[in-house]
This record gives C-alpha cells, structure tokens and sequence, in this order.
C-alpha cells in the first residue's frame, strides 16, 4: 500500500509492502511502536532512535510532537490521491494554519508580536504541559495577525493561540 505523507511543503511516497517499507523508492530500516501507559511512541529509524507523541487529528491528519516541536502531517492514500488528481478537489484552504495548543497546558511566553512576519519552523509560543515546555512553531512563512492568549493562561487542546495570514494577504 502506498501512501503520500507531507509534512510542511514536502510529500513523501511511502510503500509499506511485504517486502519492508520504501519512502520515495529507497529502503528504509523502521520499527514504530506504542510505548504503554500514554500516547509516546518509539520510532527507530534507519538505527537512530526517537521519541515522538503521535495523535490523529482529522481523517488524514496526525500531530507529531518530536523534540519539543509541533509538526502537522497529512497521509492520504494511493487512490484518494488519484481521484483528488482528476477531479481537482481536496487542495484545501491555502495559507498558514493557525498554532493551536497541541494538549491543554499553560502558555509560558510568546515569542511574537501581531505584524511580525515568521518563516517556517519558527518558534511562535511556548505551553508547557505534563511538566514539559514544547515550542510551538509555525508550519509556514505567515504575518502574525492575532495573539489570542497571554503569558500564564491556561488553554485547553485545539484552542487557537495566534492567528496567521498569509504575506501576500497582509500586503493587499
């Protein structure tokens, strides 16, 4: 079975097969597992060993949470993307997602300000939660259009903490 993975601005074609697992065609070493007691998994991958909090959020949507990051990622299969490709549809809303809080927690500081312009992968708002503080990044290049919380509010998971917008939208 063949699925397309992106994560960001990169798609990947990952094979899982009988033969192993392929991402683009290349073999790679995997093993993926539940460790009991939470939602912490172990990836060993190609033998370098992570730790990563995996949760489905949408249909085709999972969040990843690996090394204090917060990473978005979209897994469709061989033939929704087929028919996504003939027909046109599913591309979705265009532009930068909002950063949400991952789990509830508490916002420790805020690393922007409304106007600031962020690239991809920049740190926006720190929560800490379960005793751990976890960067929040942004997905995407995007212009700060609101901060919807402040420094020591509680927040519940999925609640918006800053808005984004595209560049192109903020100079129209």
């Amino acid at each position: 079975m063949i699925y397309h993975v992106t994560i960001g601005d990169t798609t990947r074609a990952v094979e899982l097969g009988s033969a192993g697992i392929t991402v683009d065609g290349s073999p790679v070493d995997v093993d993926f597992e539940r460790l009991e007691g939470g939602p912490i998994r172990s990836l060993m991958l190609n033998g370098r060993s992570f730790r990563l909090s995996a949760s489905r959020s949408g249909s085709e949507t999972w969040d990843l949470h690996l090394r204090g990051r917060r990473l978005a990622a979209s897994v469709v299969d061989e033939r929704t993307r087929a028919i996504r490709e003939m027909t046109g549809t599913g591309a979705g809303p265009s532009g930068p997602r909002p950063i949400v809080a991952p789990m509830p927690g508490m916002v420790v500081r805020i690393e922007v300000a409304e106007g600031d312009v962020v690239e991809a992968g920049q740190g926006v708002v720190i929560v800490e939660a379960m005793k751990m503080e976890n960067e929040l990044a942004a997905e995407g290049e995007g212009v700060v259009t609101r901060i919807c919380v402040a420094e020591g509010q509680a927040v519940e998971k999925d609640q918006v903490l800053v808005e984004l917008a595209s560049v192109d939208e903020e100079e129209a």
